[in-house]
């Protein structure tokens, strides 16, 4: 299996996945908060509440993955399309770098949260980067269009 279709693969099992995970939040989180932590029980419903939004936000991140895959796949990669999805990926992973501080300092504070949040407010910034430089590329290529 070549590496494209594999990572085509993944995506999409990551995407479905996900959609089943976030609409079963409650019924995943309830035994769990029963049997293994208590806090979670505690501060079940503002919990899911919030990893539902943060569920949506990964949902969203992965969908955009999946157009850019599109683009990289028919070669058409420096498209403004791609800027527009690395733009959104940014805002998505900067909601969920949020969800994860407010969860930290409305609920209770896990190394895990606090280590989510980092992340995505580096994949936030990493994506707004990747963008601007797509969009220079973008810009780039139109201009090489336009005098051949």
């Amino acid at each position: 299996m070549s590496i494209s279709k594999l990572t085509k693969l993944l995506l999409d099992v990551m995407f479905y996945s996900g959609i089943l995970v976030t609409i079963f939040l409650t019924w995943i989180l309830k035994p769990y908060g029963e049997h293994f932590d208590p806090s979670i029980k505690k501060y079940l419903y503002p919990l899911v509440a919030l990893l539902t939004i943060c569920g949506i936000s990964a949902i969203l991140i992965i969908w955009e993955l999946r157009k850019i895959f599109k683009t990289v796949l028919t070669d058409q990669c420096f498209v403004m399309e791609n800027v527009t999805s690395l733009n959104r990926m940014a805002i998505y992973s900067f909601v969920i770098a949020f969800m994860m501080l407010v969860r930290n300092v409305a609920l209770y504070i896990t190394l895990a949260s606090m280590s989510m949040v980092l992340v995505f407010l580096i994949a936030g910034l990493f994506s707004k980067v990747l963008a601007q430089v797509f969009h220079r590329a973008v810009s780039y290529k139109e201009e090489t269009d336009l005098t051949i």
